[in-house]
């Protein structure tokens, strides 16, 4: 009776390592959902709307200029943050914020990310922090899952002007 009981209790224990680790796989290689909260992003994604990250860009450094980023917040590390790819390592971008007279230029450097807001008047991003390691990008939103009246792909960004091309 007691060899039966932990026979299965060993049994239970060894499915629920296997599926813990096809799991964590999953969502650390495939990707995951999300809740993003806050409006740094908006109009583009509100708060609280629901969106699928995938994860194989990051691992094949597929990132490209104007996707949509989850990335570990370099202000605090146990947070992670949403905003959009403006440059690339060796891109020239602008550092300075829309409303100021002076435009302030610099180069991602080798390795780096620059990242920004969609809210570009209420987000804390790239203009504050510099650019972002790229290791500390952990997916790719793809797609807009809640509200369901916005279910689809994401759209362009609306501060295309700030994606500076020489």
């Amino acid at each position: 009776m007691l060899r039966h009981a932990l026979g299965k209790t060993l049994r239970f224990l060894g499915y629920t390592v296997q599926y813990g680790c096809i799991a964590h796989c999953a969502f650390e290689y495939l990707g995951g959902i999300v809740v993003c909260s806050g409006p740094s992003m908006e109009p583009t994604i509100q708060n609280s709307d629901i969106v699928f990250s995938e994860n194989l860009s990051r691992h094949f450094y597929c990132i490209r200029k104007g996707d949509i980023v989850i990335v570990k917040s370099p202000n605090d590390p146990k947070a992670n943050i949403c905003k959009r790819v403006i440059g690339l390592e060796g891109d020239k971008v602008c550092t300075s914020n829309p409303s100021d007279f002076l435009k302030s230029h610099s180069y991602v450097p080798k390795g780096h990310v620059w990242l920004e807001g969609d809210n570009l008047r209420n987000s804390t991003d790239s203009r504050c922090y510099g650019p972002v390691p790229y290791g500390l990008i952990r997916g790719r939103i793809c797609l807009k899952i809640w509200p369901l009246n916005d279910f689809g792909f994401l759209r362009a960004s609306p501060n295309g002007h700030r994606f500076l091309d020489d």
